[in-house]
């Protein structure tokens, strides 16, 4: 991925986006509904495409983490 910075996990995620520095968000379909809706409807609110990904464990290989991940992002 041709990123400056990449955040891996909810809070982390929520963080920048809250920051105006997220691009991307990528969620996981597997990842727990009640976790990731507030990154969701952030990003919505702040116009911030969001990418899903079928699950955690393919999201975190996405970005070299060897645990699964609920949500990583993009950052400018």
């Amino acid at each position: 991925m041709e990123s400056d910075r990449v955040v891996v996990g909810i809070k982390q995620s929520l963080k920048a986006i809250e920051n105006g520095e997220a691009k991307k968000v990528y969620i996981a379909k597997d990842a727990d509904a009640s976790l990731t809706e507030k990154v969701e409807v952030l990003c919505e609110k702040k116009s911030i495409s969001v990418v899903h990904i079928d699950t955690m464990s393919e999201l975190g290989n996405m970005f070299g983490v060897s645990v699964g991940a609920s949500v990583a992002t993009e950052c400018i």
